[in-house]
């Protein structure tokens, strides 16, 4: 995964320079504040707000922490280098999207899949194929930026609301990616607590199960409830104008092909979506009739179809290369931000103070599933919200006799699988970008993202799936007071 970051647990941080829990809080309600007045009084978009927060914190952390200033650029990069392959992942996925719209495979899978799908069954059909399709290629992202822009045009032409489709594809693309043996985040949760890759991919299979199929059930719900009449004429004008302006062909899908075969084959995703761009300039330069040059142009620069169908047009726009400078520009803010706060020892401080709030193994899970979540909102990214606590808990689950796998389960079931909450984070933030839907209107329909946490806890509260260590007596750790462990 190329990442070079170990960050600081509590005890590691010299003591004249831990942060009590009120310290701790300073710099965080700081970047809160400047968050909620730049992005929702004023309705400005994250960078500004998050250059008040970086610094902030990075004045706290200079004057009142007593950190140099080159200890604070230190921080922040290595918290850069951690999201070094997500920000490259970014840059390459905005150039698939639109070298597949040049070249026709997301406009022929709208074409084929308007013509076969229908409003009832296309919600619950968008979760299962996107879980697949992730498991497959062990990318939330990738599926999302293909597939998904893909079932948004669909869902648009069956009138099936954006934000609804959005959450669809989110809910089945995160299903397939945590349980996936390609995944980075999951092959990461399961490194940083020491985990054994399929013991830990196990774990998360209960509590997966039944939040994505809670999902499924409400998704069906929701594609009766959207199971009216089409407008006449909407299908056939939307695949008159895709017609019109593409060749509509199954060799479109050689680029989608050989994508996904590679990360099949084990390829990594860079090269994997890499070998997809080369493949659409192929395709459009063949089959399109696209000039050599142009094709390239269109990757650098992004889409703006004229099908004469105001909707298609709408949806098949993309920013391409340059286009993909927005949403880095947050990522990399954001990244900013939490290398000052993971190198004064902020996150540390919040998350040994999480730990030291508990009594029981309930609390323990409760407790790392609010401090994991809490760590995608204030790091701003799924790595870190992995690392960070899944790092700095693990003597915690020591002395309460818990397997490694429950920790490596915890980091993962709440923190990669909220990372599309977060607007100012990485996934928020590409996820609204490449589907084309704000993340405050997608968030509702994300169910698989609100329920994994919550079904999390509920495993923790019942005992159920909690694996103890081999020499462990289950009573005395399930036990509270006196025999309880407690952190030094």
């Amino acid at each position: 995964m190329g990442l070079d970051f170990t960050p600081k647990t509590y005890d590691e941080i010299p003591e004249d320079k831990q942060p009590s829990l009120g310290e701790a809080l300073v710099p965080i309600t700081g970047m809160l504040l400047f968050l909620s007045v730049g992005m929702i009084w004023l309705d400005m978009d994250p960078q500004m707000p998050l250059l008040w927060g970086i610094a902030f914190a990075g004045l706290f952390g200079r004057y009142y922490f007593g950190y140099s200033w080159g200890d604070l650029y230190d921080g922040i990069g290595r918290s850069i280098l951690t999201g070094l392959q997500a920000i490259l992942i970014l840059f390459v996925i905005y150039m698939l999207i639109s070298s597949w719209i040049d070249s026709g495979t997301i406009p022929t899978l709208m074409y084929y899949g308007l013509e076969f799908l229908s409003p009832r069954i296309f919600l619950p059909f968008t979760v299962v194929l996107s879980a697949v399709v992730a498991f497959a290629i062990g990318s939330s992202w990738t599926t999302a930026g293909t597939l998904g822009v893909a079932m948004i045009g669909i869902g648009s032409g069956l009138g099936i609301s954006e934000a609804m489709t959005a959450g669809a594809v989110l809910s089945g693309a995160y299903t397939g990616d945590k349980n996936s043996p390609l995944s980075d985040t999951t092959n990461l949760a399961a490194a940083v607590t020491n985990t054994d890759l399929m013991d830990h991919i196990r774990a998360m299979r209960p509590g997966t199960a039944i939040s994505f199929v809670i999902s499924l059930l409400l998704f069906v719900v929701l594609g009766l409830s959207a199971s009216g009449t089409i407008p006449a004429g909407r299908v056939a004008e939307i695949q008159g104008g895709l017609s019109s302006s593409y060749v509509i062909s199954p060799i479109t899908f050689v680029p989608l092909i050989i994508t996904f075969a590679l990360a099949l084959y084990g390829f990594p995703a860079l090269p994997s979506l890499g070998a997809g761009i080369f493949a659409g300039v192929a395709v459009s330069t063949t089959l399109q009739g696209v000039g050599f040059a142009a094709a390239w142009e269109t990757i650098h620069f992004g889409t703006g179809p004229e099908t004469g169908v105001d909707l298609t047009d709408e949806l098949l726009a993309s920013g391409g290369l340059e286009g993909s400078v927005w949403v880095i520009s947050i990522v990399v803010a954001a990244l900013a931000l939490g290398g000052i706060l993971q190198e004064t020892g902020v996150l540390a401080a919040i998350a040994y103070h999480i730990g030291r709030a508990v009594s029981s193994v309930a609390g323990l899970t409760a407790g790392t599933a609010v401090g994991t979540v809490a760590m995608n909102f204030l790091a701003a990214e799924q790595y870190m919200a992995i690392v960070v606590p899944g790092m700095t808990l693990q003597n915690l689950y020591d002395e309460y006799n818990l397997d490694s796998r429950n920790l490596s389960r915890a980091v993962e079931a709440s923190g990669t699988t909220t990372s599309a909450f977060v607007p100012w984070g990485s996934g928020g933030a590409f996820m609204a970008s490449a589907l084309g839907v704000p993340v405050i209107e997608y968030a509702p329909y994300y169910f698989f993202g609100i329920l994994s946490p919550l079904v999390l806890i509920l495993m923790g509260a019942t005992g159920w799936g909690i694996v103890y260590t081999e020499d462990t007596d289950r009573d005395a750790a399930e036990t509270t007071g006196e025999s309880t462990p407690t952190v030094d």
